[in-house]
C-alpha cells in the first residue's frame, strides 16, 4: 500500500489518468456493474475535500437526452453575463478534461495529478467509481478557482447521482425517454420518478417537455418540496427554423401573449430548438431570482455556445464534401431526432457509419433508422460496445444494408471513398464511437 502511493506521488498526468481509468470502476467502459447507486462515496469524498460544493452556486440539469447541449447552453449565457462560470458535463469525448471547464477552459493537467495524488488515500480506503472521484474533482476546482455559478449535469438518474448531494438555485429536467430502463426503470414513469430526485425543497424546477406519463411524476414531487415548477413547452412554442452552414435560426412564440423572440445558435441541429425553448424557460426564472443577465447575454451565449464551451458531437459537421457530420445521439428518442434532422438535409446519397453500446435497447434503435442508407458497422473500443458482427446481424434482420469493419476511422475510409460530393456520411449510435473519431484526418 505503502509503495503505491509513494509512486502516485511521483507521476505525470498521463500515469495518472491510466490510474483513474485502471483503478476505479467505470460505467461507460464496463456499464453497470461501475455504478455505485448510492451518495455515500461522493459524501464521504467532498465531506474530507471541506465541502466545496457548498462554495458557489450551482444549477443542476438532468434528463433522457439533451441535458448536455442545455448544459452549455446555459454555462455559454452565464459567461456572456459576466459570471465566472463552472460546467461539469459526462462522459468526455477526447480529453477526461472535458469533464471539467471554468469559462471554457478545461481543467489544468497538473491539477488533475494534484487533486489524484492528495486524495489516493481516500481512493484505496472508500473504493470510488470513476464517476464518484470525477464529481468530486469538479467540485474542488471550482471552489479552489472562486467559481461564481457552476452548471451541473447529472450523469445517470438523478435520485442517486453523485451530483445530487448539492442544493442548487434551480433544477431542470429536460425530457424522459427509455433509456437505460435497467437501471433506471422500465416506464416513463418510473424513470421520471428517479429524475426528479434533482428537485429541492423551495429550489425552482424547469422541465423542458410535458408528456402524459410524467407530467404528474413532477408535479406531485415539487408540490411535496413546495418547489415552484414550470414547463418549457407550455411557455414557449417553436414558431420557425431555418438551418445554413454553422448556423441553426430558431424563433420562439411565447404561448401568453403572442411575443416572439429570435435567436442563431452555433449548435446546428434543429432538435436544438428544444434544449433553447428549456434554457430561456430557465434563464428567465434566474433573472425573476434577480440574476443580472441581459438579453444580450443570452442571444450571444447562444449563438457562441459551441465556441464558447467547447461542446461537440451534435450534429457537427467536420467535412462538407462529401458532407461528414457526428452526431452523439445513442437511444431511440435520439436518433428519432435525428433522423427528422436527416429528413430535412439535403443530399444525393446516404451513409450512416453506427456503433452501438450493448446495454441499448438495440432492436428498438435500429428500427427508427432509414432503410435507403448504406451503413457501416463498427464498434468502439471499449468492452461496454456491441460487437460489429452481433450489430450488422441485427441490423440485417430489420432490413439494413452495410458491411463491418473494426473501428470507425477504417468504417469512415471505406465510406468516404464511396460518397460522391454531394453525399451525406452520418457518424452516430455511441458517444464513445464518435469520441474515436480522426478529426485531425477527417476534418476539412
Amino acid at each position: 500500500m505503502v509503495a503505491k502511493i509513494q509512486y502516485l506521488y511521483t507521476m505525470d498526468y498521463q500515469s495518472c489518468i491510466e490510474y483513474l481509468y485502471s483503478k476505479l470502476p467505470m460505467f461507460s467502459r464496463t456499464g453497470a456493474a461501475a455504478l455505485k447507486m448510492d451518495l455515500s462515496n461522493t459524501i464521504a469524498l467532498c465531506a474530507a475535500l471541506g465541502n466545496p460544493q457548498q462554495r458557489f452556486k450551482t444549477i443542476h440539469v438532468a434528463g433522457t437526452n439533451g441535458k448536455g447541449s442545455v448544459s452549455h447552453i446555459l454555462a455559454s449565457i452565464m459567461q456572456e453575463a459576466g459570471f465566472k462560470t463552472g460546467l461539469y458535463t459526462s462522459p468526455h469525448l477526447k480529453d477526461f478534461r472535458e469533464r471539467i471547464r471554468i469559462n471554457g477552459e478545461m481543467i489544468p493537467t497538473g491539477q488533475v495529478v494534484e487533486f489524484t495524488e492528495n486524495i489516493t488515500h481516500l481512493i484505496e480506503a472508500l473504493e470510488p467509481s470513476f464517476f464518484e472521484v470525477n464529481v468530486a474533482m469538479a467540485f474542488d476546482h471550482f471552489a479552489k478557482e472562486g467559481v461564481e455559478v457552476a452548471i451541473i449535469e447529472t450523469g445517470l438518474g438523478g435520485r442517486l447521482d453523485s451530483t445530487n448531494i448539492i442544493h442548487p438555485e434551480m433544477s431542470i429536467i429536460t425530457n424522459i425517454g427509455l433509456d437505460h430502463v435497467q437501471l433506471l426503470g422500465n416506464t416513463l414513469g418510473l424513470i421520471a420518478g428517479e429524475k426528479a430526485g434533482i428537485i429541492k425543497v423551495n429550489v425552482p424546477v424547469v422541465v423542458g417537455q410535458t408528456h402524459v406519463e410524467t407530467a404528474t411524476v413532477f408535479e406531485t414531487k415539487a408540490r411535496q418540496l413546495d418547489a415552484p415548477i414550470v414547463f418549457a413547452d407550455a411557455i414557449w412554442n417553436t414558431a420557425a427554423q431555418s438551418i445554413s452552414p454553422g448556423i441553426v435560426s430558431i424563433e420562439l412564440t411565447c404561448i401568453k401573449d403572442g411575443s416572439t423572440r429570435k435567436f442563431n445558435a452555433d449548435l446546428t441541429g434543429f432538435y436544438q430548438a428544444e434544449n433553447i425553448r428549456t434554457v430561456i424557460a430557465a434563464v428567465d426564472l434566474l433573472i425573476n431570482k434577480g440574476w443580472k443577465i441581459k438579453d444580450d447575454d443570452i442571444v450571444k451565449g447562444i449563438a457562441y455556445a459551441k465556441k464558447n464551451t467547447g461542446l461537440h458531437g451534435r450534429w457537427e459537421v467536420i467535412n462538407t464534401v462529401p458532407l461528414l457530420i457526428l452526431d452523439v445521439a445513442h437511444n431511440t428518442e435520439g436518433i428519432k431526432k435525428v433522423v427528422q434532422q436527416i429528413n430535412a438535409s439535403a443530399f444525393e446519397k446516404l451513409f450512416i457509419i453506427l456503433g452501438l453500446s450493448k446495454d441499448k435497447d438495440v432492436e428498438a434503435v435500429i428500427a427508427q433508422l432509414p432503410q435507403q442508407a448504406m451503413y457501416a458497422f463498427t464498434q468502439a473500443q471499449i468492452p461496454r460496445a456491441l460487437i460489429t458482427e452481433e450489430l450488422e446481424k441485427m441490423a440485417t434482420t430489420a432490413g439494413l444494408r452495410g458491411q463491418s469493419y473494426p473501428d470507425v476511422n477504417s468504417a469512415i475510409e471505406h465510406t468516404i471513398k464511396m460518397a460522391g460530393a454531394n453525399d451525406l456520411v452520418l457518424v452516430c449510435g455511441s458517444i464513445f464511437v464518435v469520441g474515436e473519431v480522426d478529426r485531425e484526418k477527417w476534418s476539412q
